[in-house]
């Protein structure tokens, strides 16, 4: 019987399975992700050679003009080694770690989950999934307010393959894409793209793309030549809060 029970753990029936608990399923970014990972043992004991919470991102990649979903590792936890979990038992390991300041906010089609797996040789290891919602953090918020006072919508947001010219460590950046609707820079502008880099806690590189409306036989011309883009990067932290709506409307006005 001991043998049959190894055998059917080897393929998944029976063995040990892991629950992870958030604490919160709602963070901000930079917040503390706390909760316990909950291992119970099945019908035989079992060596666990590792625990790992990797927290991922979806993002769309183009292949041969179309669209492809992957996914991305933004940081990748052990939590414990080597231990065995005997029949019917059960053990719960804490964690506490603060969520990366490059992950994408929960916007559009932006999926992210903490994955949790258990490290069994021999045997299909068994894993969890926890869906998170990531919002803003307070400069981030910033911006978007002062986009929306500026007359500007929030179109699109998107997680993208990066291009190598402004990779940072993840093979993907999230986009956000403002078209005017009102206010000055309504039928001056197609668009403003905006990427946010992490530099701190509250600080960021602002990389935003300012896209012109298209006037005249030479707009045309320069809007099938792509350009009509000016590229802007850009430093905000806290301190610049107060002035901000001034700050961006100047900037944005200058390549209108």
């Amino acid at each position: 019987m001991g043998l049959f029970n190894k055998l059917l753990a080897s393929i998944g029936i029976g063995a040990a399975k892991v629950d992870t608990k958030l604490y919160e399923s709602q963070l901000s970014l930079g917040e503390r992700m706390i909760g316990i990972v909950e291992v119970t043992g099945g019908s035989i004991d079992q060596q666990i050679d590792d625990i790992y919470l990797s927290l991922c991102a979806t993002y769309t990649k183009e292949v041969d003009d179309r669209k492809v979903t992957k996914h991305a590792i933004i940081e990748k936890w052990k939590i414990a080694q080597s231990f065995v979990i005997r029949a019917g038992e059960k053990k719960e390991f804490p964690f506490s770690f603060s969520l990366p300041l490059d992950t994408p906010i929960t916007v559009g089609k932006a999926r992210v989950w903490l994955h949790t797996g258990l490290d069994i040789k021999n045997a299909i290891d068994p894993m969890d999934e926890d869906y998170i919602r990531v919002q803003p953090n307070r400069v981030m918020n910033a911006v978007f307010q002062v986009m929306k006072n500026l007359g500007f919508r929030l179109k699109e947001a998107e997680c993208k393959e990066a291009p190598y010219r402004i990779r940072k460590r993840l093979p993907f950046v999230q986009e956000f894409e403002f078209v005017p609707v009102r206010g000055e820079f309504h039928g001056k502008l197609d668009e403003v793209e905006i990427i946010f880099f992490a530099q701190g806690a509250n600080v960021f590189e602002l990389l935003i793309q300012v896209d012109r409306r298209a006037r005249g036989l030479a707009g045309l011309f320069a809007e099938a030549l792509d350009l009509d883009e000016t590229f802007i990067r850009v430093t905000i932290n806290e301190q610049h809060i107060q002035t901000l709506q001034t700050d961006l409307a100047s900037l944005i006005r200058r390549y209108a």
